[in-house]
């Protein structure tokens, strides 16, 4: 049984996440952590219910989801995944946070990529990883049809979609690939997003008015 823990953070609002299982092993999904204060308080929830970080994976790397990966990757001494084709915001981290008058640190390349229909692993939980660009190039999502939950990311939220203006972005590309791809899930599968609250994909397809 995965344990999702959410945590929103940094100047955007971000939704972070540590999800875990029955092993105590959990991994990061996005971390935005960025103020000191945060980092405290997700190393205090990962001592508390003693979990193991194993590895870091984004479902993409704009600068609001990157924030708190060197933080993480040094913490806990772990690998940071990502899809290749996002390897240049990684790149251009400290830019992007300039843009928004944010100070961001450098942030390292990935150590491994994620690519459409692998499966990421931890503890005794699987995770299919779905490649759903046009809010980014290399965004992902990731599925878990065991508990029937999709970690979105920005690609869709409750009642909206995510931006597409941003070099890589394609609004076209972006309503096609979650209507291929996200709407042939269940509709009672749980959607986490990176902004705001959680939605089903079921309330999507009929309410959306992205997606209608």
């Amino acid at each position: 049984m995965v344990t999702i823990e959410k945590f929103m953070v940094n100047p955007l609002g971000e939704n972070s996440f540590v999800l875990s299982d029955e092993t105590g092993q959990c991994i990061f999904i996005d971390p935005g952590f960025y103020y000191e204060e945060e980092h405290e308080e997700v190393k205090r929830y990962i001592s508390d219910h003693q979990l193991k970080p194993v590895k870091i994976i984004n479902t993409h790397c704009h600068f609001d989801h990157i924030m708190g990966v060197e933080f993480a990757r040094k913490t806990y001494n772990i690998p940071f995944y990502a899809h290749p084709e996002d390897a240049f915001w990684i790149e251009r981290a400290e830019s992007q946070g300039e843009m928004f008058s944010i100070k961001m640190s450098a942030v390292q390349a990935a150590d491994q990529f994620l690519n459409e229909g692998d499966v990421v692993k931890f503890g005794n939980t699987s995770m299919e990883v779905i490649h759903v660009p046009g809010h980014s190039p290399g965004h992902v999502v990731f599925y878990c049809k065991k508990q029937d939950f999709l970690m979105a990311g920005d690609v869709l939220f409750y009642g909206s979609i995510g931006r597409t203006d941003l070099p890589g972005g394609d609004y076209n590309t972006l309503i096609s690939k979650i209507k291929q791809k996200l709407f042939k899930l269940p509709d009672n599968t749980k959607v986490y997003s990176g902004h705001g609250p959680e939605t089903t994909l079921g309330f999507e397809k009929k309410s959306n008015p992205f997606l209608t």
